[in-house]
């Protein structure tokens, strides 16, 4: 592993951006069907491919335009057991299906990165059971679920792993858990509901400094994804000592809470350039967010927002 990829696993020397919403984008932008939301699936076929390339490019596109580097995620969101069975998939299949798509992006990042636009190699691990709904998996449970995946990305070339869409303390501890015994850098992304709590009822201070306390402050840093600024911009405090373990923002394009979002029939895309101003508005706050991205409804038009209001184009 190269030192500057290396030093992209912490936020302290410069921005970083990620993607948007993968499948929003995919199944309402592309007419493309994922089985239960996953597009891990379309690594199985050359024109699946194809399609997932050209929804990296143009987020790619922007980080070499901005001369930052770039966080790529790997489509494996939906590819943990659960979710892998109701699709039709072994865990032997499943360790080749995650070992895949690492190298899929990892020879995506070869054709895109520049020495100013570097790329990090990340592998997404989703919750056990629906991002929108409480789980209800202990930390010891969740280490042992997890771990498969885990070590498939500690195994290939992964820089980093990301539990996105964490809804419950007790996954994103065994998550952080099994990433810390495969000795793999990880960051763990919480996601609110409009009161800016867990669905659980924890508030963020509480999930991070929970999580931290849990596992020896292993988790590199945290985000916060799937949710509108809105939902959360009240819950974060200035100078809080909690505040500076936050790295990075994946924010929702809606302000719709998620109970309204699953149960809608079309994609709400917000405004984008409101949600770049709100981005610059919390950078303002808290310099440390340093890694910038979409979820739920956002694409490249969202990123060119955020990377408008936030990261100047280099003379």
């Amino acid at each position: 592993m190269s030192t500057q990829i290396s030093e992209l696993h912490l936020p302290v020397s410069g921005s970083l951006l990620t993607d948007g919403g993968l499948e929003t984008t995919l199944v309402f932008h592309r007419g493309i069907e994922l089985p239960h939301f996953a597009a891990f699936v379309l690594l199985a076929s050359p024109e699946g491919r194809r399609e997932l390339e050209g929804y990296y490019e143009p987020y790619l596109a922007l980080a070499r335009r901005h001369r930052v580097g770039f966080v790529l995620d790997t489509p494996t969101w939906r590819a943990n057991t659960d979710w892998g069975e109701k699709l039709g998939y072994s865990p032997a299949a499943l360790r080749t299906v995650n070992q895949d798509a690492v190298t899929f992006v990892k020879d995506l990042s070869s054709r895109w990165q520049t020495p100013l636009s570097p790329c990090a190699i990340n592998g997404v691990i989703g919750p056990r059971g629906d991002g929108y709904k409480a789980g209800d998996v202990d930390a010891d449970a969740a280490e042992d679920y997890h771990a498969p995946q885990v070590e498939a990305f500690a195994a290939s070339a992964v820089d980093l792993i990301s539990a996105i869409t964490m809804n419950t303390v007790g996954e994103a501890i065994g998550i952080a858990r099994a990433a810390k015994a495969q000795a793999v850098p990880c960051v763990v992304s919480f996601t609110v509901e409009t009161d800016g709590r867990l669905v659980g009822g924890e508030s963020l201070r509480e999930a991070v400094e929970h999580v931290d306390e849990a596992t020896d402050g292993s988790p590199a840093y945290y985000m916060v994804n799937c949710a509108h600024p809105s939902h959360f911009d009240g819950s974060l405090a200035e100078g809080a000592g909690w505040t500076k373990r936050l790295g990075g923002i994946r924010a929702n394009a809606s302000t719709k809470s998620h109970a309204e979002l699953d149960e809608a029939e079309t994609l709400d895309i917000g405004d984008p350039l409101d949600l770049g101003r709100r981005y610059a508005r919390l950078r303002g706050r808290f310099p440390n967010l340093r890694v910038l991205g979409g979820c739920c409804g956002t694409d490249h038009r969202h990123l060119a927002a955020i990377c408008e209001a936030c990261l100047p184009v280099p003379e």
